[in-house]
């Protein structure tokens, strides 16, 4: 199954949290908050939404950092969890 969002809606993928220790062993952080850190799978055309232009800014494979209580999380096939949220739920892409 793909996501294929409308308008100016974005599809992450949400970063697992890890966490380094000094001699470089990584530990799962499965008991810690997910990050609000992911990687973008899909965006929408953009377009006129809400009667405003919307020129979308981020594209396919940007690392970016979301609100944390924004957008709808989706459950697909194969226990693959994405998040659709709107381009101004994005607050920064990482370069």
């Amino acid at each position: 199954m793909k996501l294929v969002p409308l308008g100016d809606r974005v599809v992450l993928k949400q970063l697992e949290a890890e966490e380094t220790t000094k001699s470089g062993i990584v530990l799962p952080g499965q008991n810690k908050e997910k990050p609000q850190q992911a990687e973008v799978v899909a965006v929408g055309p953009g377009g006129v939404v809400d009667g405003k232009e919307v020129k979308m800014e981020v594209k396919v494979g940007d690392n970016v950092i979301f609100s944390k209580y924004s957008g709808t999380s989706v459950k697909l096939e194969g226990d693959e969890e994405l998040i659709i949220v709107k381009q101004n739920d994005i607050l920064a892409v990482i370069e």
